[in-house]
């Protein structure tokens, strides 16, 4: 039996609300798809190419080992390792200093209550654990990993979160909680009460139901590309803050053979990619903007998508035309 969480929000919620992109957070899922603490699932073919570099890096580091044995499957983890992000544009840089000023003693009390009830570690894990400098040491692994396995791919995972908070903000402060929520996870529903209403949140691990309110203050929404599933912050160490998978990750591994054939891969890809803007595009790709230029040109032509100006860019949507052609409708 799982819990179920309730979080009650009023209209002041939404324009209290705010978008966050975490190169740290993504790089601490990176490790759980790395260490087998969470599936790979669609990111198997990511994980068998990054597979050597951690192994690598695993046996240089032993900072590694002893993040990796903090990680428990819908149980706490420390919170010290991924402090909440400041906003959409915030440096690894700037996180990993926020979790280098961590104090010694909020970081063992912390890494006491993530190992308490489980299988205590090895000697050589625990030794790294209780070391007075063990919050450099962590943060050391983490950037170890960003630099030799993550920053690779930080710009195509980078564009599918930009193109993410693009598309769940704009729907937030149009249309509302509901809109938003949408299609976020089969495990978040928005429940209307009145004038205001809650965010019901299912939860795999056991445990009492909770009951919380913004009161205000309003909801982080942090999306990843490579985190297992929805995951609720609603303690004092954190903003009251929802991780949650970004749209289309699938997406950026292999489009559909039959669309691909009709209109050629990279062009597949864009119309699975989109909304997304050009420069988002090419990253995704890895290809030259002049380049994606060109793809988005002849779909736009094609009347498989159109552009929406949205500041000094243009993003790119799919028609009902384009719509119908993914979906074989």
């Amino acid at each position: 039996m799982g819990r179920m969480i309730r979080i009650e929000v009023s209209p002041q919620d939404v324009m209290a609300s705010r978008f966050a992109i975490s190169p740290l957070i993504e790089t601490m899922h990176a490790l759980w798809i790395l260490s087998g603490a969470a599936e790979a699932g669609v990111h198997r073919p990511w994980a068998e190419r990054t597979r050597e570099p951690y192994e690598k890096l695993r046996r240089s580091e032993p900072g590694v080992a002893a993040l990796t044995a903090l990680f428990g499957r819908g149980d706490y983890n420390a919170d010290f390792i991924a402090p909440p992000p400041a906003g959409v544009d915030v440096a690894i840089e700037e996180e990993l200093a926020v979790m280098r000023a961590t104090p010694l003693a909020q970081a063992r009390d912390e890494i006491a209550r993530n190992l308490r009830g489980r299988p205590c570690p090895p000697p050589e894990i625990m030794a790294v654990l209780d070391r007075p400098d063990v919050v450099d040491r962590l943060a050391d692994a983490l950037e170890a990993t960003w630099k030799q396995i993550v920053s690779n791919d930080w710009p195509r995972f980078r564009a599918i979160l930009q193109r993410d908070v693009v598309h769940r903000a704009g729907r937030l402060a149009t249309y509302g909680w509901a809109a938003a929520l949408d299609d976020l996870s089969p495990r978040v529903r928005w429940r209307a009460d009145g004038g205001a209403g809650h965010i019901a949140v299912r939860m795999d691990t056991p445990g009492q139901d909770e009951r919380h309110r913004l009161s205000g203050r309003g909801l982080l929404f942090v999306p990843t590309v490579l985190g297992p599933g929805v995951a609720a912050y609603l303690e004092d160490a954190w903003p009251y803050a929802l991780v949650y998978p970004a749209r289309g990750v699938a997406a950026q591994y292999l489009p559909p053979r039959g669309l691909a054939r009709l209109i050629g891969g990279t062009r597949a890809t864009i119309l699975l990619q989109t909304p997304a803007t050009t420069s988002q595009l090419a990253a995704l790709l890895g290809l030259s903007v002049g380049g994606t230029g060109d793809h988005v040109a002849a779909l736009r032509e094609a009347g498989l998508i159109t552009g929406t100006r949205v500041g000094r860019s243009v993003l790119y949507h799919r028609t009902p035309l384009g719509d119908a052609l993914v979906n074989g409708g």
